[in-house]
């Protein structure tokens, strides 16, 4: 699919460098119109272009500037006309047979990606839960944010590395492993049957706070597991297996990929690492630690404590050393809560100093995100206090959204296959868009009630938007091959003001995509799909797409090029949903 705003900034960027051939680099702003009165999209540079000219101690009105510019656009198959309005905006008429033409193209060879350039190889570090913990309410966010980031890079064809940094190493593991000999003395042979992990955290914990001789154990058995001594090895083993084995019930249920690779993986790297700072000279010792400062940061990193040990700061910087050498990666993304954002300042700037990387060159970026809160505006937390289980929300979840199905009476008209199907699509949907509807940067207040509402700008809206969408050509018994081969013959008219409104809005899909790419900021496509469900709503009740007899309900005509509208907004939802990981099913 073309970008038609990049389109149209290049036919400016050409007509700016034939006006002003002396200017470098004129930032370019082209944004789409609010209002029909003012064209289809506005050129807002000419502002901008005078405050330069007037600094080099030339005073032009920017409207002047304006009308050179347009003076200067080349022959194009995309602006019927440009004019120029108020201070010097330049306001951008689009050529009806061209966004017909594109719409054709799209129903024709399907949604596919704006050209990105070339290939990247993209690593996204997200989801990142603990071994031993359960996933709570605070790990929700950065798995969805990090799932649909990841099926954006994909979809537009970079080669994405999906990682669960997961903390499966450290000290707590010495206490685990010393109650598991305790509790399962003959866990080498037989698999323990630790049924809740959490409890066996807590117990663990319990006996390591309050029992010096199991305290003095706990620490012996960090020593041999980090010594690699099979048993301790297959100790830790076990322990992380129940534990995977309860992620992936949370990852499965919500369709998210992940590649696990863990804080142990880059144990045998963090040696490595610390000589590489020595022997730049870039370490101070403090009090025996081994510290380093980052330009123009106030705080060190550790990278060596004064008993020898590695920190998280030694662990975060091999894994971004891997992940820049041996990955090749041209682009870092970090799917962690805003409350990491200094730490991770921290480790791109010391990545910088020691030579890993240029940030001109490639991208190394920290996604952060606000924490999730409650009714009362604070953390999420249960009645009693406690983190909310994941677990519990997902259950909790599928609960209400059956509730809410058989409010419709849907559980009358649907199969149970089909009830179950719309149960979990509604739910975890609902989860999702809420979560990814709201800008990542800030809090947001968990609401099953406004989730599971079927007005606004919510998943349950737009799902049963898109069945209803998608059931147009099936009532009027058109099926999809008629639907194909009326692509390739049928001109699709853009007459009136709605079908003119819904046919541009589909084709600024691609701008979106790039505006994504660029700042990870998905709620953008959250409010794309709304408008796109919302104007389609517009066209529907103003623009008859089946006529039918009132009396016998029989279908008298059929306006094809509108049932193509109706093709073309539902292909493009549906891509949409992909990247979010929405499932919508046939029937709701």
């Amino acid at each position: 699919m073309i970008n038609i705003n990049s389109e149209i900034q290049d036919i400016f960027r050409t007509a700016i460098h034939a006006s002003y051939p002396e200017l470098e680099n004129v930032p370019l702003q082209v944004t789409p119109s609010q209002q029909p009165k003012f064209g289809d999209y506005q050129f807002n540079s000419a502002m901008g272009i005078a405050q330069t000219l007037k600094a080099k101690g030339e005073k032009v009105n920017p409207r002047d500037i304006a009308n050179k510019i347009i003076q200067h656009v080349p022959e194009n198959k995309i602006m019927e006309k440009t004019e120029v309005a108020g201070p010097g905006f330049i306001n951008v008429y689009l050529k009806k047979d061209f966004i017909s033409q594109q719409l054709t193209h799209l129903l024709v060879n399907g949604v596919k990606p704006p050209h990105v350039g070339p290939p990247l190889k993209v690593v996204v570090d997200f989801s990142s839960p603990n071994i031993a913990k359960e996933m709570h309410v605070g790990h929700l966010r950065s798995t969805i944010i990090g799932e649909s980031i990841c099926r954006l890079f994909e979809y537009v064809g970079h080669d994405v590395l999906r990682l669960n940094h997961i903390g499966d190493w450290g000290t707590q593991f010495g206490m685990l492993i010393a109650h598991l000999q305790d509790k399962f003395p003959n866990y080498l042979t037989i698999s323990p049957p630790i049924g809740d992990l959490q409890a066996f955290y807590k117990e663990s914990k319990k006996r390591f706070d309050e029992d010096a001789e199991f305290k003095k154990r706990a620490y012996q058995c960090v020593v041999k597991l980090q010594s690699k001594e099979p048993d301790f090895i297959k100790a830790w083993s076990l322990i992380c297996d129940v534990s995977r084995n309860e992620f992936q019930k949370i990852y499965d249920a919500l369709d998210i990929t992940l590649i696990e690779r863990g804080e142990s993986y880059y144990q045998d790297m963090m040696k490595e690492v610390v000589k590489e700072f020595e022997e730049k000279g870039l370490v101070q010792l403090d009090e025996g630690r081994k510290i380093v400062f980052p330009p123009n940061c106030s705080i060190p990193l550790t990278i060596e404590k004064s008993d020898g040990g590695y920190t998280y700061d030694t662990s975060d910087l091999a894994a971004l050393r891997q992940r820049l050498f041996e990955e090749k990666a041209n682009v870092v993304i970090y799917v962690v809560d805003s409350g990491q954002a200094s730490h991770f300042q921290l480790l791109f700037s010391a990545g910088q100093m020691i030579g890993w990387y240029d940030p001109k060159v490639t991208r190394v970026e920290h996604a952060g995100f606000g924490v999730v809160l409650g009714d009362d505006k604070k953390k999420f937390k249960t009645r009693s206090g406690d983190t909310v289980r994941l677990i519990d929300l997902l259950e909790e979840g599928l609960k209400r959204s059956m509730d809410k199905l058989k409010e419709k009476e849907r559980d009358k008209v649907l199969t149970p296959e089909e009830l179950k199907a719309a149960q979990e699509s509604v739910a975890y949907g609902c989860i999702k868009y809420a979560d990814l509807s709201h800008n990542r940067c800030n809090d947001y207040i968990f609401s099953f009630d406004k989730m599971l509402d079927d007005k606004g700008n919510t998943a349950a809206y737009l799902l049963y938007a898109f069945t209803r969408i998608r059931a147009i050509s099936r009532l009027a018994n058109i099926d999809e091959a008629t639907l194909q081969k009326a692509a390739t013959e049928t001109t699709i008219a853009l007459d009136h003001e709605k079908e003119w409104k819904l046919a541009k809005l589909i084709l600024r899909f691609p701008e979106i995509l790039q505006k994504i790419l660029e700042d990870l900021l998905l709620h953008t496509l959250c409010d794309f799909l709304y408008e796109l469900a919302t104007t389609f709503t517009e066209f529907y009740d103003s623009c008859y797409c089946v006529e039918k007899d009132r009396q016998t309900g029989e279908v008298i005509k059929i306006n094809m090029w509108r049932m193509l509208l109706c093709d073309a907004t539902a292909a493009v939802m549906a891509q949409g949903f992909k990247i979010l990981g929405l499932k919508p099913v046939q029937k709701m």
